[in-house]
């Protein structure tokens, strides 16, 4: 059994990523998110929520004491959310994290430029990269919500494949990676359905 902290909890993917880890697993999950209204039917004894924001350092270093694994999956300030991330894991002992970012922040889309729109998710995934951390930087493609659960992942420093991949399959990826913390340590993963 494992302790995840998801960060975002109420965003597309990680509802689906809650679903897998209480289905799948036998994981404690600790919902943090900025208005726990949001999140309705969490009737489990594994589930606890807070609410707070991650740049918030001292209710993020309450949430994250005796986590296991820390799941980002947010929105914002991406660059000083990193840093808040880093920074309380280093504070706290927690080593395993889990970031969502976007697929291209390394050029590795054939035939795309995204320039300065993505400046933040590359600023971000430069932070986690230059950390101690046990990291996993996932770079999803296009988002569906088609219900399947269909995907391959490239490594950084190969090229992008695919141009979509449903949030199931991204969720279900994380739950890999949080049920078996030795894969994907230290790696940025593309991810993309097969075409």
């Amino acid at each position: 059994m494992c302790n995840v902290l998801i960060l975002g909890a109420n965003g597309g993917i990680a509802r689906h990523a809650i679903d897998l880890f209480l289905k799948e697993t036998d994981a404690e999950l600790t919902l943090y998110l900025r208005n726990s209204r949001r999140l309705k039917n969490m009737e489990s004894n594994r589930v606890r929520v807070i609410e707070g924001n991650v740049m918030d350092i001292e209710n993020l270093k309450e949430a994250m004491t005796g986590q296991d694994i820390v799941y980002a999956n947010l929105a914002g300030d991406l660059e000083m959310m990193a840093k808040n991330i880093v920074e309380v894991m280093k504070a706290t002992g927690v080593k395993r994290l889990i970031f969502i970012s976007s697929m291209g922040i390394y050029d590795e889309v054939p035939g795309e430029k995204y320039g300065s729109i993505l400046n933040p998710y590359r600023k971000s995934a430069q932070i986690i990269e230059s950390s101690d951390l046990d990291y996993t930087i996932i770079r999803p493609a296009w988002f569906t919500n088609s219900n399947e659960i269909d995907y391959e992942t490239t490594q950084k420093g190969e090229p992008f494949k695919g141009s979509s991949v449903s949030k199931m399959s991204v969720a279900d990826l994380i739950v890999k990676l949080a049920t078996n913390p030795e894969h994907g340590v230290r790696n940025s993963l593309g991810i993309n359905k097969p075409e």
